[in-house]
């Protein structure tokens, strides 16, 4: 439940996991009711008529760029680390101490410059462009994302957990963090992308992989995960298979 005593809107669009997927499965962990909005129906106020209108309203003084953006009740927040620092004190999905939330937070801010090389692969000139109008330039940003980006940032997150003094199970503290699920997305779409490249290498990360596991595990994530609530990867999200783009090398 929201500051507010009310169910969190959250505002993303409605046929792709996205960005808006790390803030969904924070919701979901946490078990807050939630709606999504641009999901619903327009006839019930809601579709994404309602989120196009909260982006284009001339009188909001402070309007989001882009979803995802949440709602809680009066407070309007936009960006996923930014709505993700607002949720974690409320359910538990940080430590308490602030030095401790901060490196969540910078953990966080970490995996947001991966979702976005990762997208970069199959848009690397311009997202304005259909993926059929850059595929050479796409080849080559694929070839160095599987061969180097990946395995850079993938071993510094096993430098992490393997570094936490408090657990080897997650990153931060003893319990998951906001961070730890959105390291899980990662993974899931990364192993979407690119399985080939994803599987030769999986040894280097067994922490990371121990960690994906484990939060696939955990019952609220386990039952969103085979639930209608959970959208499919598609070739429209950040996360795109393209064969031609993966190879073990």
């Amino acid at each position: 439940m929201s500051a507010a005593g009310e169910a969190y809107r959250l505002y993303y669009w409605p046929t792709i996991q996205g960005r808006g997927e790390f803030i969904r499965l924070a919701l979901e962990e946490a078990g807050a009711p939630y709606i999504d909005v641009a999901r619903g129906d327009e006839s019930a106020g809601q579709g994404v008529a309602a989120m196009m209108a909260i982006m284009n309203d001339p009188d909001l003084g402070e309007p989001p760029f882009a979803p995802p953006f949440l709602a809680d009740g009066d407070l309007l927040i936009a960006q996923t680390a930014n709505i993700l620092l607002h949720l974690g004190p409320r359910h538990g999905l940080e430590p308490p101490s602030e030095a401790a939330r901060l490196v969540v937070n910078q953990l966080q801010l970490t995996i947001a410059d991966l979702v976005k090389e990762a997208h970069d692969t199959h848009h690397p000139v311009a997202s304005s462009l259909y993926y059929e109008d850059q595929r050479a330039e796409a080849a080559a940003s694929a070839k160095d994302f599987r061969e180097h980006r990946i395995e850079k940032y993938l071993r510094y997150f096993e430098r992490v957990l393997a570094a936490n003094p408090e657990s080897p199970n997650w990153l931060v503290g003893e319990t998951p963090t906001y961070a730890d699920l959105s390291l899980f997305q990662v993974v899931e779409g990364l192993r979407y992308a690119f399985p080939r490249a994803m599987a030769a290498r999986k040894s280097h990360w067994p922490k990371v992989v121990a960690l994906h596991d484990r939060i696939a595990d955990r019952p609220r994530i386990a039952t969103y995960l085979a639930s209608d609530r959970r959208i499919p990867f598609n070739e429209d999200g950040i996360f795109r298979r393209y064969p031609e783009l993966d190879d073990e090398a």
